[in-house]
């Protein structure tokens, strides 16, 4: 199960994904709490039922229930909030950079995991759904909590390759 199961259902022609799911979540230089909240919040992102089935069933392992639901909260949050930023950037114009945002986002204070795990998760998910504004402050406040780059673009990768998986599974659901 888990990532096994993940592979065994990609097709052929996505045998780099099938790879590269076991370097990245499977053998990452990320604690396990980092690399299995991370492959979770991306998973519940990229909405592919078989990919966030198996995920989650593994993930639990390494994050426990505490865990397990800070990841599904940080892709909550990020949803409301990749939305609203990147739609704020996007307009460009400097009076709804100003607004504030009045809206709750009280997990982000009190997520029930280490902070700076649930920012990194936040930041692979604002990867998928592609808010710069969020990706640059998220990256911001990871530095300034002492992750590297190199600890950063690892969760860049994880993302990357479970939301590959997720699109492969979900045009081959469309097309069967």
């Amino acid at each position: 199960m888990g990532l096994d199961a993940i592979e065994a259902a990609l097709p052929e022609y996505a045998r780099d994904i099938k790879l590269n799911l076991g370097s990245t979540v499977g053998a990452s230089t990320l604690t396990p709490t980092q690399a299995w909240g991370t492959a979770l919040a991306c998973a519940v992102t990229a909405r592919n039922p078989l990919v966030l089935r198996e995920i989650a069933a593994e993930a639990v392992k390494h994050l426990g229930a505490e865990g397990v639901e800070a990841a599904k909260g940080a892709a909550a949050i990020m949803a409301m909030n990749n939305i609203y930023y990147r739609a704020k950037h996007l307009i460009g114009d400097e009076q709804y950079a100003s607004m504030p945002a009045r809206l709750r986002m009280q997990i982000v204070a009190r997520p029930g995991v280490d902070k700076g795990d649930f920012k990194l998760w936040c930041l692979a998910i604002s990867a998928i759904t592609g808010c710069g504004v969020c990706l640059e402050a998220h990256e911001k406040a990871l530095r300034g909590r002492g992750f590297t780059p190199e600890q950063v673009h690892e969760a860049l990768r994880i993302s990357a390759v479970v939301h590959a998986a997720a699109v492969t599974l979900d045009a081959e659901a469309a097309l069967a």
